[in-house]
């Protein structure tokens, strides 16, 4: 029984790999800035990061070089009334639907993010975990879902699946 557990949510997340044609370039500052812009034409860079739109929801982008990592963040909003039925609910989710981003709390307020090593994130990777990030802050007591795989035969997974494909369009050109 836990073997096929264990190969259910192995399947599910394999379902978002892609095979490249080639290898990309590691990703860096600089490309990871060029990718935002191709998604937001009206992103700002800020210090080691950019503030982004996406899907109306304003996405904060943070690197650290030094570190090889990177941060996608959506604030959800405050932490302080956060109940112990949220907080398993969000720990549920972190564990089965919300995919590569996650809920997280930082300096009382409640976020939704995805945490990667830069150098080895690729564009769709990137693409993929912002929309995940804006879908999971969407859903926040609701579905508490990223988006991209769901179980079940409801309409859900369609309805959040057309962020990721149209992010996916938009930076088919980079």
């Amino acid at each position: 029984m836990i073997r096929l557990a264990v190969l259910m949510i192995f399947l599910a997340g394999s379902a978002l790999s892609q095979e490249a044609a080639e290898p990309e370039p590691p990703m860096t500052y600089e490309r990871l800035g060029k990718i935002i812009f191709a998604l937001d034409p009206d992103a700002q860079p800020f210090g080691p990061g950019f503030e982004l739109k996406v899907s109306d929801l304003t996405v904060l982008v943070v690197t650290d070089t030094n570190a090889d990592r990177m941060r996608a963040m959506v604030a959800i909003g405050s932490a302080t009334e956060l109940s112990p039925a949220d907080l398993q609910r969000m720990m549920q989710a972190n564990f089965d639907s919300t995919l590569d981003a996650r809920y997280a709390i930082a300096n009382g307020t409640l976020w939704a993010a995805f945490i990667h090593p830069l150098s080895r994130l690729d564009k769709n990777q990137l693409i993929s975990g912002l929309a995940q990030t804006v879908n999971i802050a969407k859903t926040y007591g609701t579905l508490y879902s990223g988006g991209a795989a769901e179980f079940g035969g409801g309409d859900s997974h369609d309805l959040q699946r057309d962020l990721i494909e149209e992010l996916l369009k938009k930076g088919e050109e980079i």
